[in-house]
Formats: structure tokens, C-alpha cells, sequence
């Protein structure tokens, strides 16, 4: 039996991400903090029985599948103080009317960002040994590469242009440290001093994008950053750069990419686009400069599980009235991801 202190806690996400992001080691510890039902996974606010389970929570733990917090919601839940998020950004999921209400929210997307910098990472480093380009070149031929074939290839000195300082950006830039690279960044809310503490050289955008060797995305998708990358600013990346995108597909006008693409004249790592998935007829499928994958840098499988456990210890820190350590706050959407 719940104790009289525990605060009723109630899901709201896909019942799929249940047991992935809550195995039952996890789960123990949050039913000790809280008063859970599992068998209460809200995921339509509008369904039978919602408004009833809204209405005693004083905790929401969300997930990808959960509909936006607005205000006709909160209404239905007059206890609610906390939304836990065992997701990513909060961007899509809160509004005004929770900030109104003063609603506290945290959020795993720390730990989302962690595979997202490792698939980054792993990215430049093959796109810096010229890998999709030999491979390719290997699939026709069958045949070792010539010197002239691999004297651009290696990562000895390579120049990566990071675009967003955000949690993303930040983990990426500590994964770059070992390596003999020059790291470059631009983020319009970073100074030239702390940029050089993150162990980058700070540079207005069209700095980076003309001198770098390999570019890759990681600002928030907010109205100031729609359509970053325009067909003038992809035009400034050099004969042979390569582009990464794990943030959101809009940051890149999609046709003027596209255009770049199938020129030859750049090479893309794309695990966002726009629209997503792409239509069955892009050419994007087929290119060999472009190397596609669908949507799988952020957390899957067994990486759910460090964004569970990231919520259960805010629960748990949340009941003994400990400060929260992922709290999110109005002013970080406009400038994180």
C-alpha cells in the first residue's frame, strides 16, 4: 500500500515505451516514491477514464506518444505540480498555460543527447576516413584503393564546424576532445571565451560553414533557426564537404539540399530530413554521397533505460523535497536542444 506522503503518479506515453524505459528494478524504485498504476498508461487525454486518472495526479511521467499539455489538460488535472519526461526535448509537449500554472518540468533529454553525440562522433570519423566513398568505390570495383584515391582520406587535422552549443552540441564537443581535430562552433548565445572553454574556436556562421571540412547540426528547431542552411549557405560549404543532421530536418531548405546532392557536390549523413520519412521517390535513397538513416541516433532499445533511470532519480529526489537536477525552464527552449 501506498504511504499517505507518496504522491499519485500517473503515465502519459505510449505503452510501449513502458517496460523499455522502466525494466523492473527501475520500476520497484519508482512504486517505493510513488503511488503508480501501471495498468493506468494514458496516452489519448480525450479516451475513457482519462479525465478520472488526470484528475488525482500529482505527477505525470511522460514519454514520446504523449499528446501536448495544454490547457484544456491541465484543467483536468487540478494536482498536477511535476511532469517528469523520460523523453527528449519538452518543446512539442509544453506550452504557456503549464508555465502559468507553475508547473515544475523535467526532462531525460541529457541522457537522450549522449547517443546522439556517440552516432555524431561516429559519423565524422567515417566521413573523415572517406568510408562511403571507398565503399562504394569497392562495391564496383572489387579492387584496393590507389594513393591517389585515399590521399584526401584521415582524420589528422580535419576542421568540424559544430552549429548549436545545445546538450547535443555540448556532448559532442567533449567526444571530439581526443581527437586531432580543429573544432569549430557557432551558437549566437555562446561567447568566444566559453566556446574556447568547450574546446572550440567560435565563428559567425558563414565562417564555419566556409571553412570547414565536415559540418554537422545540432541548434533547436525554433522559428529563428527554420531554413538555416538556404541554398546561399550550403553554396559556402567547400567542393566535397560533408553535412550532418541528427537535429531536425527544417534547419536544411530541403530542395536546395537536395539540389546540392545529387550534383555531387557535397556529402550528406542525414538521420533527420524533411519531410520524414522522405517519399519513396527521393533520390536521396539511391545517392552514393548520401548515407541514410531513419531517425535512430537519439535513444533506442536498450539506451531507454538510462532515461528511465534518470527519471526515477528525480522522483526520488522530488518526495525527500531535494532539488531537481534536469529541471527544464521557459528560457531553455529557445536556446537547446
Amino acid at each position: 500500500m501506498p504511504s499517505p506522503q507518496q504522491p499519485r503518479a500517473v503515465f502519459a506515453m505510449d505503452p510501449v515505451y513502458l517496460p523499455l524505459l522502466f525494466p523492473p528494478p527501475l520500476m520497484a524504485r519508482l512504486r517505493k516514491a510513488a503511488d503508480i498504476d501501471t495498468a493506468l498508461v494514458v496516452r489519448d487525454f480525450a479516451g475513457p477514464g482519462a479525465a478520472d486518472i488526470l484528475a488525482d495526479a500529482d505527477v505525470l511521467i511522460t514519454g514520446w506518444g504523449c499528446p501536448r499539455l495544454d490547457a484544456g489538460i491541465l484543467t483536468a488535472a487540478p494536482r498536477l505540480r511535476t511532469v517528469l519526461h523520460a523523453a527528449g526535448s519538452v518543446r512539442s509537449l509544453v506550452g504557456e498555460a503549464l508555465w502559468e500554472r507553475n508547473i515544475t518540468v523535467s526532462s531525460a533529454v541529457t541522457g537522450n543527447a549522449l547517443p546522439v553525440a556517440e552516432y555524431t562522433l561516429a559519423m565524422i570519423l567515417l566521413a573523415g576516413k572517406d568510408t562511403f566513398t571507398h565503399r562504394e568505390r569497392f562495391r564496383a570495383t572489387h579492387a584496393q584503393p590507389t594513393h591517389a584515391e585515399t590521399a584526401h582520406t584521415g582524420n589528422v587535422g580535419r576542421r568540424i564546424g559544430v552549429i548549436g552549443a545545445s546538450r547535443v552540441g555540448r556532448r559532442l564537443l567533449d567526444l571530439l576532445r581526443p581527437f586531432d581535430f580543429t573544432v569549430l562552433l557557432h551558437d549566437p548565445y555562446v561567447t568566444p571565451a566559453e566556446a574556447d572553454a568547450l574546446g572550440a574556436t567560435l565563428l559567425p556562421l558563414d565562417d564555419l560553414l566556409g571553412t570547414s571540412d565536415i559540418v554537422t547540426l545540432h541548434a533547436p528547431d525554433i522559428p529563428e533557426t527554420y531554413r538555416m542552411l538556404d541554398a546561399g549557405r550550403l553554396a559556402l560549404i567547400k567542393d566535397g564537404g560533408v553535412l550532418i543532421n541528427t537535429s531536425r530536418g527544417a534547419l536544411i531548405a530541403p530542395d536546395a539540399l537536395t539540389d546540392e546532392l545529387v550534383s555531387g557536390r557535397l556529402h550528406a549523413v542525414l538521420d533527420v530530413t524533411e519531410p520524414e520519412p522522405l517519399p519513396a521517390s527521393s533520390p536521396l535513397y539511391r545517392l552514393p554521397n548520401v548515407f541514410l538513416t531513419p531517425h535512430i541516433a537519439g535513444s533506442l532499445g536498450n539506451e531507454l533505460e538510462r532515461l528511465g533511470r534518470i527519471v526515477v532519480e528525480e522522483l526520488e529526489r522530488l518526495v525527500t523535497d531535494m532539488p531537481l537536477m534536469h529541471e527544464v525552464r521557459r528560457t531553455d527552449l529557445t536556446r537547446v536542444a
